[in-house]
């Protein structure tokens, strides 16, 4: 390791930077930044870098550097002049005073370098790669910005604001370390997330009434995992599938989701499909409540999204009834997942200017759909667990007035690398899936929209539409 990794508070401490170009004035604002005053020479100056220099209390001055510009008093110094003579002096005299200097064009030259910065005031984080590859640590800053979110910084806040009366309430090492444990991955960090910080603050003192401060509080985390493809995992639920300690997955959760939880979790397959509930629903419901009653922060993983025929809302009406915390995450439904890899718009100018949204399969395994509804001109009917009522669905919606050539897509193992879209008409879709070997989950799509699949389509595989 060349760099040792280090915070330095700059606050109304005099920095110099040599240059006033594009670089030289994004390092000035990365330096103002931390409330820093910025000195700037250079003949010419971006507006931007003397506006951050006065701002900060320094001064630009507009003339050529000269080697007694550089006082003892700055606490580093910056070249980036587009002459290289020119940074090699200014280098030559900061390392002679003892000052740290940065040359931007010549990392060799350098005593530091600037990281980039992921900012969560009070939190800070940095990723460098001490000048090698900017664009590289620009990447990963950018990946770990998007998966730190922005509460981070409010939580950061109200522990420091409370961190010496938890020391004062909780005089053992070990019960503390247990206490801000269950802050930073439990619902008082989820509140702040959530932008209730006074909610948080509320748990907060309440928590601190527990005399020994260890008993564990469950929470339930209801999470939609999406259609399949890992990728469409929300920040949200990614998180808080590595806090929990238990899993509940269904059937529909795909092995490239599951792969990506610690191994550390507990998993319990509570997988549903038709007619072979491996738990039923009821027992499902009591699993969640007795291991958040334990103590628990469970994970309720549901493929596509809990609360669009995923049963979420029976789910958390036990929890509610017993007072357990819990949360619902959304995840992509389906529906919009499977239409967007299959290059189906569900709407369209053109197509249709609305979309239906139904399950072909009811409790009692029959398909009774209100047929009127559903055969409506201008109108994109999407029917989930279609696939063994496909022969019904299609002689209904033909009887009920549906055209017998209106488009119509089953889409299966959607998003996923395995994703086929079989295409046809609605009187001809059920001999042509029938002449195929189709694996669930799959979706129905009907409407004038899945004509536009063959000329959209970006991802998987269509089979042939058959006249």
């Amino acid at each position: 390791m060349k760099y040792l990794p280090l915070l330095f508070d700059i606050t109304d401490k005099p920095c110099l930077i040599v240059g006033g170009g594009k670089i030289a004035t994004r390092r000035a604002q990365n330096i103002y930044n931390a409330n820093a005053r910025v000195d700037v020479i250079s003949v010419t100056t971006t507006d931007q870098i003397a506006q951050i220099a006065t701002e900060s209390g320094g001064k630009v001055i507009l003339r050529s550097w000269h080697s007694n510009d550089i006082k003892t008093y700055y606490r580093f110094v910056v070249a980036a002049t587009n002459d290289e003579r020119t940074n090699v002096k200014i280098a030559e005299t900061c390392k002679q005073l003892g000052i740290p200097v940065n040359v931007i064009s010549d990392s060799t030259l350098s005593d530091f370098s600037f990281p980039a910065v992921i900012d969560r005031d009070p939190l800070t984080i940095t990723v460098s790669s001490g000048s090698a590859s900017p664009i590289l640590t620009k990447l990963l800053a950018q990946r770990i910005d998007a998966l730190i979110p922005q509460g981070y910084g409010k939580l950061a806040t109200l522990i420091r604001r409370y961190r010496h009366k938890i020391r004062e309430n909780i005089l053992s090492p070990g019960n503390r370390k247990l206490f801000w444990e269950r802050v930073l991955t439990g619902n008082i960090a989820e509140h702040i997330f959530s932008g209730n910080q006074s909610r948080a603050e509320e748990l907060l003192l309440k928590s601190l009434t527990d005399p020994e401060n260890t008993t564990p509080k469950g929470e339930v985390y209801l999470v939609g995992a999406g259609p399949g493809d890992p990728d469409l995992l929300t920040f949200r639920a990614y998180r808080l599938l590595q806090q929990s300690e238990i899993v509940l997955y269904d059937r529909l959760v795909s092995e490239k989701i599951l792969s990506q939880i610690g191994s550390d979790k507990k998993m319990v397959y509570v997988g549903k499909q038709r007619s072979n509930h491996s738990v039923p629903q009821g027992d499902i419901n009591q699993l969640l409540v007795d291991y958040a009653v334990a103590g628990k922060r469970v994970a309720r993983l549901k493929g596509g999204d809990p609360f669009i025929f995923g049963r979420g809302g029976e789910e958390i009406e036990l929890l509610a009834s017993r007072q357990i915390p819990f949360q619902v995450v959304p995840g992509i439904t389906a529906a919009s997942g499977c239409a967007s890899y299959s290059g189906i718009p569900l709407t369209h100018r053109d197509h249709a200017q609305s979309v239906r949204f139904v399950t072909g399969q009811l409790q009692d395994g029959t398909v009774d759909l209100p047929w009127d509804q559903l055969v409506a001109p201008n109108q994109t009917v999407v029917i989930y667990m279609g696939l063994n009522g496909l022969p019904a669905i299609s002689t209904n919606l033909i009887r009920y007035g549906m055209n017998s050539e209106t488009p119509a897509a089953m889409i299966e193992q959607g998003t996923t690398l395995d994703q086929k879209v079989h295409i046809s008409t609605i009187a001809k879709l059920p001999d042509m899936v029938a002449s195929h070997c189709i694996r669930p989950p799959t979706l129905l799509i009907v409407g004038s929209v899945v004509s536009l699949h063959h000329s959209l389509n970006w991802f998987g595989n269509s089979s042939p539409s058959k006249k």
